[in-house]
């Protein structure tokens, strides 16, 4: 007959920490590894999505190239030039595809951050 499923059958489920983070319009989904605004899927790379799951992690806050490899990537060598750069403008690009490439900003030091407002929380349907 219909046996139960062990629990460990669909084991890609498995998602430490939240699924979504919202940047505004942007929902970034952690199951898809890739981001939505409305119903357009932008086509993420996994360095973009983990660029984009970083910086939402907390609006606002300024990194660097060197955090970001650090916290983003997982990688502590010295970064490669351009490497961040480059993945900031294809996202960018992407972002501005979807009609928010005003979301991720760079600062007069170089360093990134999703401008968003500071009012603007998790929704309850991003939440779900």
């Amino acid at each position: 007959m219909n046996a139960p499923l062990a629990s460990d059958h669909f084991p890609g489920n498995d998602i430490a920490g939240p699924r979504f983070r919202e940047a505004g319009e942007l929902v970034l989904d952690q199951f898809h590894c890739d981001g939505r605004v409305f119903d357009q899927w932008l086509g993420l790379r996994p360095r973009e999505f983990a660029l984009l799951w970083r910086l939402a992690a907390q609006p606002g806050e300024r990194l660097s190239e060197q955090q970001l490899h650090i916290e983003a990537f997982r990688i502590t060598l010295e970064p490669e030039p351009g490497g961040v750069s480059a993945d900031v403008a294809r996202l960018r690009g992407k972002l501005a595809a979807a009609g928010v490439g005003h979301l991720i900003c760079t600062d007069g030091d170089g360093r990134y951050f999703l401008d968003v407002p500071p009012d603007h929380g998790l929704s309850p349907v991003a939440a779900g």
